[in-house]
């Protein structure tokens, strides 16, 4: 069955999506579905929780990181541990609440996971941005780039990060469509100052490609060369972790332009909406396997943690 709302001109109440998402309606004959999912999400509550907990306990390790980029990447790992930590139980507490019809419980699970993942995750989309930005101001200001990149102004530009995110997250319960349309609009503007930060980066990377080759085979043991290829691998790191995210993110994109256009809707909707949700926070629980897989050092601590973990448990 496939229950629709329709919006009609000239003064006549709608019910809006959010209203739909807890509406009786919407749970006959879909049990199993709201089961699944919030099985799925709760699974992926654990993993993204542990995942990015050993990461942080890793980068509290790691000295090799400019503390600026290393700030960078502890937000990012903050954020994805929060979404296991919070968002995800309440997506799992919104579905059950739809299978045990507990409507009061519904509507609160629901606010409150809409407007921890828009927060959780405009941080972690604009800190995205921000390594990219990072990564191209190493590139062009060279000596200069720990003068101006410091860890205060870091500081400030992830503390804006956060206030920004939670306020638009926060106009959801009575401006719902301005949290929405914010979405709309960050998410390809940070995209597209990536995509530019990345390009320009691999632009100048083939430019000077021809003359750090020389370098290091004349002179392989001076810190230029060294410097270099450790950026690279850098760049390599950043560059993963923001095409997860592209990837993951795309489908609740692209859901969040369909619901905003549609004047009518059905538990198909929803359902393929909660699937597109589970993408999105499927990326908190992949970054850990990059950085682990792309940065040796952060790999070689996670390891460490590791086994100190296991031998703490044994003794």
């Amino acid at each position: 069955m496939i229950a629709t709302t329709n919006s009609t001109e000239g003064g006549t109440q709608t019910e809006t999506y959010e209203v739909f998402l807890c509406s009786p309606s919407l749970i006959v004959g879909s049990q199993q579905k709201s089961i699944s999912s919030s099985a799925v999400n709760i699974f992926l509550s654990i993993t993204a929780f542990f995942g990015n907990f050993l990461i942080l306990a890793a980068l509290n390790k790691e000295t090799s990181l400019h503390p600026p980029s290393k700030l960078l990447y502890r937000c990012l790992a903050t954020t994805d541990l929060l979404v296991g930590l919070v968002s995800q139980p309440l997506t799992a507490t919104y579905w059950m609440s739809l299978v045990y019809e507990h409507w009061s419980l519904c509507r609160y699970a629901r606010d409150a996971s809409f407007i921890a993942s828009f927060a959780l995750c405009g941080v972690s989309l604009l800190t995205l941005t921000a390594i990219s930005v990072d990564r191209l101001l190493a590139l062009l200001l060279g000596i200069r780039y720990r003068q101006i990149v410091t860890l205060k102004r870091t500081c400030i530009v992830t503390a804006t990060f956060w206030i920004l995110s939670v306020a638009a997250g926060s106009f959801y319960i009575s401006y719902t469509r301005i949290t929405i349309w914010s979405c709309i609009i960050v998410i390809p503007s940070c995209s597209v100052i990536s995509i530019a930060s990345y390009t320009k980066i691999f632009r100048t990377l083939r430019h000077h490609q021809a003359q750090v080759q020389d370098h290091v085979q004349k002179q392989p043991s001076q810190p230029n060369a060294l410097n270099m290829a450790k950026y690279r691998k850098a760049v390599s790191s950043a560059l993963w972790v923001q095409l997860a995210l592209v990837v993951c993110y795309v489908p609740k994109f692209t859901m969040l332009v369909v619901i905003t256009n549609r004047k009518t809707y059905s538990s198909h909707i929803v359902f393929i909406d909660g699937i597109s949700s589970i993408f999105m926070y499927f990326n908190s629980t992949l970054n850990p396997f990059l950085y682990c897989w792309k940065v040796r050092e952060v790999r070689q601590a996670v390891k460490q943690t590791i086994r100190h973990a296991f031998y703490f448990l044994w003794t």
